[in-house]
This record gives C-alpha cells, sequence and structure tokens, in this order.
C-alpha cells in the first residue's frame, strides 16, 4: 500500500491542496499520520474518493457555498450529489441524483428542468421538504399501525347497493 502527502493526493483527485486538507481536517479523509505528525492518504484511500466523483472528473461544489445562495429557503434537509440521469417524457421528469452512494430520484416538471439547464453529471442538492418523513431500521421487522381513524377492512360494515 502506496501512501501519499497531501499535496500529491490531491493533484491525483484533481483538487486543491487546501481543499483535501478541509477534508482531512473534517475527517471527511481518513489518513496515516507519520512520526512527524504528518499526513499520508493511502492510494485505496485515493481509490475510495475518486469512486464518489462525478463522471467527468469535477470536484463538486462544496454544500456551503450552495447553502449562501439558498438563504432564504426554509428546508434544512439538503443532500448535495450529482445527477446520475435525466429522463423528459411530456410535462414530467425524473432526475437520479447520486449521493455519496445512495441514489435518489425526484419527479419534477420538464419545465424545471429545461429552466434550471439539468445534465448528467451536473452538481445538484436535494431540497427535502415534506410533512412525512418514513424511517425504517434495516434487517428488521417493522409494525406498522393503522392511521387514527382508520378500521382494518375485517372491521368495516359492507355497502349494501341496490
Amino acid at each position: 500500500m502506496a501512501l501519499y502527502p497531501v499535496r500529491a493526493a490531491a493533484e491525483r483527485l484533481g483538487v486543491a491542496y487546501s481543499t483535501l486538507k478541509r477534508w482531512v481536517h473534517t475527517g471527511h479523509v481518513r489518513t496515516t499520520r507519520t512520526e512527524g505528525g504528518h499526513h499520508r492518504i493511502s492510494d485505496t484511500e485515493i481509490d475510495r474518493l475518486l469512486a464518489k466523483q462525478p463522471p467527468d472528473g469535477r470536484a463538486r461544489v462544496a454544500l456551503h457555498e450552495v447553502d449562501e445562495s439558498l438563504g432564504g429557503l426554509s428546508a434544512r434537509n439538503r443532500l448535495q450529489g450529482f445527477i446520475d440521469e435525466v429522463r423528459v417524457d411530456g410535462l414530467l421528469a425524473q432526475v437520479r441524483l447520486r449521493v455519496g452512494d445512495q441514489s435518489l430520484t425526484a419527479v419534477i416538471t420538464a419545465d424545471a428542468v429545461r429552466a434550471l439547464k439539468l445534465r448528467r453529471g451536473d452538481d445538484a442538492l436535494a431540497i427535502v421538504k415534506s410533512t412525512e418523513v418514513m424511517i425504517a431500521r434495516a434487517g428488521r421487522p417493522v409494525a406498522v399501525k393503522p392511521a387514527r381513524g382508520t378500521r382494518p377492512a375485517s372491521a368495516r360494515r359492507p355497502r349494501h347497493t341496490t
């Protein structure tokens, strides 16, 4: 396993030295420390980071830079990623956003896709504003309670039609 100084790793990743240092200090990049306290980045960690980059190899816009342009927006659930796929069909469009190793699909208007000029590989931000968010634990059965005021179908009175 080869270890690279931060500057050399930044060149391989195609990002600025200061950007990679920030990622190291915020814990987004795993490093090994030398006896002198210098960070070294393994080739496997560089490969992991390269796999997260958009297909065209451009580094993504930092989330705090995007937040400034959305300052007046009340939604707080913002997921940064890049567009994996855009499909337009009639009035609607399906946009698949890759966020890390996860995928998020949004259905929006075709007009919005054209106005935002959304293309595969573009940086994008999914902003989630909803009255309901469902969360489940992986690998555990989930008991579902009926909503208040509803009865199971077996308890409902049959409808009579004449």
